[in-house]
This record gives structure tokens, C-alpha cells and sequence, in this order.
């Protein structure tokens, strides 16, 4: 039963894996797109194939308010309903709620709050997020928790830990195991080491199929981040993967599987797509420039997107200046493109004992920049 994860190889702490589910095998590292409402925004789903993708991340809180899970169930599933056969990991809901200031009140029993959407009431608990995502048909089912932004007082923060740690038994207990599907737990404790011990401490004594770094990218800053992920990956079991919720940047990501991370999700390269952004090899560009205006060169050399192939920086800077649709998925494409790029990168880096090399280049490149055509 459950979810089937093995190491295949390892470079001092990154690791080379592969996590085995009912729709299909997950090569770690990896990066999940993120599906906010069952739709990665500007893609079909076999665009997003196309990129090397996958797993995509679908979010439970937009889901039980649209469509809502008891029609996705009828529909046959996520995977069914929105022509997606690879695996799928939900995330609980509980972030969303958490950022709903003024719309929620928090218990120990759950969270209430009021549709962001229609005002309706709603009420999510461990064992309802678990229902919900059971509904969803995810592979992977995130247990319920609290989120506190950083930076926050230790009283604070341990608090919050304590409460996400009997909710996270309540979801596990929730949890319907079958083959192929699995639950992971998630680490909290900001910045504080001792409590991020105790919540792994307590996670493995709850036991799951995965274990997620959670309360990291919520405005801590990446050296700050990179502190935590010094010591919070190996406290979590070895044999198991480890998911950044939330990360994140290229170099963000990069430096976290040098630290121990197997999995992350992010709506930089999707959110950027859409605001003219675009991540290359020589760092980030921004094709509104008007130095892009009559640049015949392909936006990244030797990329094999649609974007890169078949177009120019000046034809995409020219649909930019026109808003048109066709730039938002070009980019898009291409971003999602560049990061299962990065992570093939990773992976192969960490099979053939060149993860040094590798990371040495990646940020050589990034720091050099993209430099205009002479």
C-alpha cells in the first residue's frame, strides 16, 4: 500500500530518486507546475507533458469552492476531469485559508472562513481536507497545517507548531491508504531549530509516505531559507522524499537540492510567463525591453521549447506590446520548459558524480547575465 520511493543515487546530501505512484513514476528531483484550478495557467495539460513534467500541483482550497470536489468526484477524478494521467499532489487547503485575513477564524477543531469568491461559509478540518482531496483522487494528499509568516516570536511559532501536530495525526488517522496514493506530512517551525525538530520528531512518529519542508519562501529571505534547509532535510527520514512547498527560483531550487530536497512546486515560471518574464540559462529576461525591439535572436540559444525553435525576441517582444494571448503561452511554455530542463540537469549531474561541475556552471551563467547583441 502507499507510495513506493527509492534512492538510486546520492552526492553528499542531494539525492538522485524516484517515487512510484498509480499514474506513473516521478523522477526526483523534481519540479511540480502548479494547477491552481485545475488548469496550469496558458498550458494544456499535454503542453505541460511536453515539457518533461511530471506531476502537476492542484490546489484543494480553489477546488471546493470551483467546482467543488463532489463534482470532480462525478467527473471521475482530477486526472479525468481535466485530461491529466500523470500523478497529481494537492496541497490541504490550509495556506489559502491562512492568508485570508479578516475572512477566517481559526480552532483547534479547523479553520472557518468565507469564500474569497461568493462569501459563502465553509469550514475545514484535517478530516474534511482529507475528504476533499480523496474526492480530488490525488496521488499525493498533503496533511492539514498552519502556515506563520516569517518572521514571528518563538511563542508564536511554537504554538502554531504544536496545533499543526495533532492536526497532522488527525489527517494521517483521516487518511484512506491504498496503492499508489500517499500522505505526507509537513515540517513546520520557522526558523527555529528546536522546533523544527520537534515537529519532525513528531511526524515520524505519526508516520507518512513523505515529508514536506513547509514555512519556508513566506518573506524570510533566501539566506534565511538556505539556514533552515542546512539542518531541517536531515532531520526527516532518509528513505522518504523531501518536498519545499512554495520554492521557488532557479537558484533557490538549485541550492536546496544541494541541501537534501527531492521535490518543489512554485508559480514563478507560470506567473512570470505571464508578466513578460523569462528564465534562461544567463539569468532573467524581460522581453518588454526595448532593447528585445529588433533582436532576431531566439530568446534562449539551444533550448528546444516552441518559443525558442520557432520564434523571435523581437516577434515576442512585438505580442508583449500588444498584450496578445500567444505571448503569455509562449512564455509560459518556455519557463516550464527551462526548470525540467534544470531538473533533468540535476538528476543527470547527480548520476555521473558532476553535481560540483554543474552547479558551478548554473551560477557562472546566472551571474554573467543576459547580455544584449552587439
Amino acid at each position: 500500500m502507499g507510495l513506493k520511493f527509492e534512492i538510486l543515487k546520492t552526492s553528499d546530501k542531494s539525492r538522485r530518486g524516484q517515487l512510484h505512484t498509480k499514474h506513473g513514476i516521478i523522477n526526483t528531483p523534481a519540479f511540480m507546475p502548479v494547477g491552481t484550478c485545475g488548469t496550469v495557467k496558458a498550458m494544456m495539460p499535454e503542453s505541460v507533458a511536453a515539457t518533461g513534467a511530471e506531476i502537476l500541483l492542484g490546489n484543494t482550497y480553489h477546488l471546493m469552492l470551483r467546482p467543488g470536489a463532489d463534482l470532480v468526484e462525478k467527473m471521475g477524478g482530477l486526472h479525468k476531469f481535466m485530461n491529466w494521467d500523470k500523478p497529481i499532489l494537492t496541497d490541504s487547503g490550509g495556506f489559502q485559508v491562512m492568508s485570508l485575513t479578516g475572512l477566517r477564524k481559526l480552532s483547534e477543531e479547523g479553520v472557518a472562513f468565507s469564500s474569497h469568491v461568493d462569501g459563502k461559509k465553509f469550514f475545514l478540518s484535517p478530516e474534511e481536507s482529507m475528504k476533499i482531496q480523496h474526492k480530488l483522487d490525488s496521488n499525493i494528499t498533503m496533511a492539514l497545517d498552519e502556515c506563520v509568516k516569517l518572521p514571528a516570536p518563538y511563542d508564536v511559532v511554537k504554538k502554531s507548531v504544536e496545533m499543526s501536530m495533532r492536526w497532522a495525526k488527525r489527517s494521517k488517522d483521516a487518511f484512506i491508504d491504498r496503492d499508489g496514493y500517499g500522505i505526507f506530512g509537513i515540517q513546520q517551525g520557522g526558523d527555529y531549530q528546536d522546533l523544527r525538530q520537534y515537529s519532525a520528531d513528531k511526524l515520524k512518529e505519526i508516520g507518512f509516505d513523505g515529508y514536506a519542508i513547509g514555512g519556508l519562501a513566506v518573506g524570510e529571505g533566501q539566506e534565511k531559507m538556505f539556514e533552515v534547509l542546512d539542518y531541517a532535510p536531515g532531520m526527516l527520514p532518509e528513505d522518504k522524499p523531501r518536498y519545499l512547498m512554495g520554492v521557488g527560483r532557479p537558484d533557490d531550487i538549485v541550492g536546496a537540492v544541494l541541501r537534501g530536497v527531492d521535490m518543489f512546486d512554485c508559480v514563478m515560471p507560470t506567473r512570470s510567463g505571464r508578466t513578460s518574464q523569462a528564465f534562461t540559462k544567463y539569468g532573467t529576461v524581460n522581453i518588454r525591453n526595448a532593447r528585445h525591439r529588433e533582436d532576431n535572436r531566439p530568446l534562449e540559444e539551444g533550448c528546444d521549447c516552441p518559443l525558442c525553435k520557432n520564434y523571435t525576441r523581437a516577434y515576442i517582444h512585438h505580442l508583449q506590446k500588444c498584450s496578445e494571448v500567444l505571448a503569455v503561452m509562449l512564455l509560459t511554455w518556455h519557463n516550464i520548459r527551462y526548470y525540467q530542463r534544470l531538473m533533468a540537469g540535476l538528476r543527470q549531474a547527480i548520476e555521473t558524480d558532476s553535481l560540483e561541475a554543474f552547479t558551478q556552471e548554473f551560477y557562472k551563467n546566472q551571474a554573467m547575465g543576459d547580455i544584449p547583441e552587439i
